[in-house]
């Protein structure tokens, strides 16, 4: 029987024909990792004209779908295309992408008011397994502190913005009593549990690794810029801010610490 190929005129390459993409695709990205090529990248750029691209949370309209997949795709083609004809254009992650809609509603003409939330209480839940079943706090917060916010004054804040009068073309921070850091939200938690709860520590490398295991990569990385950013700057909130809100909802921030309170006697009570 004759070796059909041999009668096929068939390119001749110094690289695999088959693409073998589940072996190919992680050697490809821990090389680009490796040479750290997207900074690379960046420094090549830096001083050239602006490409301002934000990108929205991918999961803002339910579970994950094909329209995600198609979504990305086309951004990082954008991206990567206005780099390549020689624009900075850099990756925003998603809290990036709320500076562009705020600058969008501002010229729209459209009637607006912005609420900026601050890191939700809430956000802990995802944390219950690690702070009942190990006895750690894991989300990186660093010791700046951030005035986290109940999601219950943010509804609040967005019921009255939308329903009374005279809050067009205001914006307000809606914030925390006050800044905590990831250690004193680990001792609040360890206080109202009754049980030593320590806290994970800022390193950042150490919680990629970590949430690698149960979380997509780019959602990871997006994440680290964020806890990079509050553990540089820190996040919190002004007196100003919480004297605002408090006038707009009629009473004080929720505190962080009754928060917990609750949440640890719904725990218990149904563990």
């Amino acid at each position: 029987m004759p070796e059909w190929k041999n009668t096929v005129n068939l390119p001749r390459t110094d690289f695999p024909m088959k693409a073998n993409l589940q072996t190919a695709e992680p050697e490809a990205i821990a090389r680009w990792e490796a040479m750290d090529l997207y900074g690379q990248i960046r420094a090549l750029r830096r001083g050239a004209p602006k490409f301002v691209f934000h990108d929205g949370p991918p999961y803002a309209n339910a579970r994950i779908h094909l329209g995600h997949a198609l979504n990305k795709t086309l951004k990082d083609f954008v991206i990567k295309s206005r780099s390549m004809e020689g624009f900075d254009a850099a990756y925003l992650p998603h809290f990036g992408s709320k500076v562009g809609v705020e600058g969008g509603l501002k010229a729209s003409g459209v009637e607006w008011t912005i609420l900026r939330p601050n890191n939700f209480y809430q956000n802990d839940v995802w944390f219950k397994d690690a702070i009942l079943q190990y006895g750690v706090y894991p989300q990186p917060l660093g010791d700046k502190g951030c005035s986290r916010v109940d999601v219950r004054d943010i509804a609040e804040a967005a019921a009255i913005a939308l329903t009374d009068g005279g809050h067009a073309g205001e914006t307000y921070n809606l914030v925390g009593p006050e800044a905590l850091t990831g250690k004193r939200t680990a001792e609040i938690w360890a206080s109202v549990l009754d049980r030593p709860i320590a806290y994970a520590g800022n390193d950042l490398d150490a919680w990629e690794k970590q949430f690698l295991q149960y979380m997509p990569a780019w959602m990871v990385f997006d994440y680290k810029q964020m806890y990079a950013f509050f553990q540089d700057k820190g996040f919190g909130g002004t007196p100003e801010d919480v004297a605002r809100q408090t006038k707009l909802i009629g009473h004080p921030p929720r505190r962080f610490e009754d928060y917990a309170r609750e949440t640890a006697a719904s725990w218990k009570a149904s563990p």
